[in-house]
């Protein structure tokens, strides 16, 4: 199974990565754009594999630039506190 067939796994996975940059001093600045790319790149390029990610993709798909900025950053919110990372 995919990280992507399961929404809270992949919260989980974001976790993680977000962790592990954020250990190896990668600025947020840094990190919220790179999360505008992700979001970019499965809105684009990916299925969505459950409700939560469709609902995401509609979002982004109907949001300004700008608002999909905010978009991205509440999603590196939302997984602050999620994954394996203590």
């Amino acid at each position: 199974m995919s990280v992507l067939d399961n929404f809270e796994q992949w919260k989980d996975f974001l976790g993680d990565r977000l962790h592990q940059a954020q250990d190896q001093g990668v600025n947020q600045e840094t990190i919220n754009e790179m999360a505008y790319q992700v979001g970019e790149h499965l809105a684009t390029k990916v299925d969505a594999k459950n409700n939560e990610e469709a609902m995401l993709r509609d979002l982004w798909n109907v949001a300004s630039d700008e608002e999909r900025h905010t978009i991205a950053n509440m999603m590196v919110k939302v997984v602050q506190n999620e994954g394996t990372h203590e």
